[in-house]
């Protein structure tokens, strides 16, 4: 994949998103952790001075895509599926160096 042109105003900005998601990946780190030690609790509202949080378990139902795939034919997932049209951003940090 070649690099396009950057113009000026777009180097800083850039750099801004990848300033800030790197600022962030620890916060969330310690973000998760906090809640798993919460969740160790058990289920249940708990009170702060500033905030309240509530712990609940629920059960979730997901599709085994793999083995629906096994079982139906590619003409009927095909006919089933939906395309749209997506925009990412995907920041990544440059190598630099020797």
């Amino acid at each position: 994949m070649s690099v396009n042109y950057v113009p000026a105003e777009l180097v800083a900005l850039v750099d801004d998103i990848g300033l800030l998601k790197a600022q962030i990946a620890p916060l969330e780190a310690k973000l998760k952790a906090a809640q798993a030690k919460l969740k160790a609790h058990g289920d249940g509202r708990y009170e702060g001075t500033l905030w309240a949080a509530t712990v609940s378990t629920s059960e979730r139902s997901t599709l085994d895509m793999e083995a629906v795939r096994e079982k139906l034919t590619h003409q009927f997932i095909a006919a089933h599926t939906r395309v749209s049209e997506v925009t990412v951003v995907k920041v990544t940090a440059k190598k630099t160096g020797a």
